[in-house]
């Protein structure tokens, strides 16, 4: 049972979690715009900085392994703080250093920026994501869940493009002033609206009782699985998804533009099929959706490693957004239903989500040594291999059934 089906009447429910969910899915558009408009620049920042591309690559595991360690602490401060509060401090401070990323004039200062900017990003997504928890029931949760993901997706797939396609026209700096002010402007908008719901506050934990709490957590199996192919997961599509603006440059011969275009195709499933995906997991359970997931986003991989066309290319990596969609969303809606505290087990969802994006993306440059071919090839074997294993470990993520029904 959630904290507003204690107090609050179905259509008074019904209203906030509306207003909330149009609020939190808005903010992590935004940021997911921030965070993957990098990959596709990565070239081009390369020239704006004089700096080895591989440099540069850095900025993308500098922003998100910080982002994740943050978010352990990002748990359990809205414990204490309550959700809305930490939500609206983090996007006002997620908008003020992503305006100061403009500002710099290296490789350096860019990374530091980056890095900053992911520990504000940090009281975001993970603790809307923990608010849901609170406020919808676990047997409607996947839809809103969904509508989040989608969220998210599409704003990787249009910071991905708006990265590629914008820059040249206004600049580079021009597109983190433009996000920032965006940001600014929701949460007045949060603030104005009280889209937010201000739920009772947990009572005040110790660090010790915060440790123990993560240790409780990991000491159950459905715990570990479940965290464990978040990380992986994150590994496998960031891996492949970092580099992707390298392939089509060294591939296909594509500028900013081209590259752009075609990574508009990532996120679309998500954008359109988010929440029809959450609510086929609310139905039919976790325990199949999960599998296919990993195994496409393999598929995925493996057919980059093949000398495509452009056009199939294209349709790689819609199915590689479309692996992320059926997989996450439905591994982040099992912490929400973890035993223990709520905001402690989506901070550890978080922290091996970012982390495992920046492993990914470092994993994958190593694996390089192959070629294009070889890395792609080896995170899609290793992506298969999960996806058999899956099946097995996550078979009693079955519907479950709502009393009276």
């Amino acid at each position: 049972m959630t904290v507003l089906q204690e107090a609050a009447p179905p259509s008074v429910q019904f209203a906030t979690e509306r207003r909330m969910l149009a609020l939190v899915c808005s903010a992590a558009f935004l940021v997911f715009v921030q965070t993957f408009m990098v990959a596709p620049l990565i070239p081009r920042l390369s020239t704006v900085f004089a700096s080895a591309v591989g440099w540069v690559a850095l900025a993308v595991p500098a922003y998100v392994v910080p982002q994740g360690i943050a978010t352990l602490w990002g748990g359990p401060l809205s414990d204490r703080f309550g959700r809305r509060g930490v939500i609206l401090v983090s996007l006002l401070l997620f908008a003020a250093l992503t305006a100061l990323t403009a500002s710099a004039q290296h490789v350096g200062g860019f990374i530091a920026w980056r890095i900053v900017t992911g520990v504000s990003a940090a009281g975001i997504v993970p603790i809307s994501l923990t608010l849901i928890g609170d406020v919808v029931p676990f047997e409607r949760r996947g839809r809103a869940v969904g509508w989040l993901f989608g969220a998210i997706a599409g704003g990787t797939a249009t910071g991905a493009a708006a990265g590629a396609l914008l820059e040249p026209m206004i600049g580079w700096r021009s597109l983190f002033l433009g996000v920032a002010a965006l940001c600014a402007l929701l949460a007045a908008m949060a603030v104005v609206g009280r889209a937010l719901p201000a739920l009772p506050r947990s009572s005040t934990r110790q660090r010790q009782a915060v440790v123990r709490g993560y240790l409780d957590l990991l000491s159950q199996s459905r715990a570990r699985r479940t965290y464990g192919y978040v990380m992986l997961n994150a590994i496998l599509i960031s891996g492949v998804f970092t580099w992707l603006g390298v392939y089509l440059h060294g591939r296909f011969g594509l500028d900013e533009v081209g590259i752009g275009l075609v990574l508009l195709g990532y996120g679309i499933p998500g954008l359109l099929f988010g929440p029809l995906i959450g609510r086929l997991a609310d139905r039919y359970g976790r325990a199949r959706i999960i599998p296919l997931g990993v195994a496409i986003t393999g598929l995925c991989a493996l057919l980059l490693a093949l000398p495509l066309p452009l056009n199939g290319a294209r349709v790689a990596i819609v199915l590689l957004s479309l692996g992320f969609d059926l997989t996450h969303p439905s591994l982040a809606a099992i912490t929400t239903d973890l035993h223990g505290g709520r905001g402690q087990a989506v901070a550890l969802m978080a922290f091996s989500l970012f982390t495992g994006f920046g492993l990914g993306s470092l994993l994958f440059q190593s694996a390089m040594v192959l070629g294009f071919a070889g890395a792609l090839g080896l995170f899609g074997v290793v992506a298969w291999v999960a996806a058999i294993a899956a099946i097995f470990l996550f078979r009693a993520e079955r519907p479950r059934k709502v009393a009276g029904r």
